[in-house]
């Protein structure tokens, strides 16, 4: 699996991230521009002593990404997907594409998304989960389709 931030602006969440990556054997892509240095204190903190393990590949912007990976399927999530994150079948080789903490994916990359999702949560709440957390929640569930490759 494959799992992208694009444009991460907490170093906290990114390390969170890179720490799950890590135990589920998951390739993180990061696309700049980030909110802050990979060699700050609060990233390496986050992922603790992780990051030698961490399989990284960093990215100017998200169109090169993209071109690199043609026949890839990328997965895309935000609050304003129509459909339930548990409601496809994943493939090992999806990139699962996550924006930044407080605004999401750019309507660019989403205007030309085919598979767009979310997760469920109240309505009257005018914020979303953490992204470490959505992130955890959607990559354990394409893992657990697959019967947790790899892990024990």
């Amino acid at each position: 699996m494959h799992l992208v931030l694009v444009k991460p602006e907490i170093p906290q969440n990114t390390g969170n991230v890179a720490r799950t990556c890590v135990m589920t054997g998951t390739k993180l892509h990061l696309v700049e521009p980030f909110g802050f240095s990979l060699s700050e204190k609060e990233v390496r903190r986050s992922g603790l002593d992780y990051w030698q393990y961490l399989d990284l590949e960093v990215h100017p912007e998200f169109y090169s990404l993209q071109k690199e990976n043609p026949s890839t399927r990328f997965i895309y999530f935000t609050t304003r997907g129509r459909q339930y994150y548990h409601r496809i079948s994943y493939r090992w080789d999806d990139f699962l594409v996550f924006g930044s903490e407080t605004s999401g994916l750019d309507p660019e990359i989403l205007e030309e998304a085919e598979i767009v999702l979310r997760i469920p949560m109240l309505n009257q709440i005018p914020r979303s989960l953490n992204l470490g957390n959505s992130v955890a929640l959607v990559l354990y569930e394409a893992l657990r389709q697959q019967d947790f490759p790899g892990m024990s």
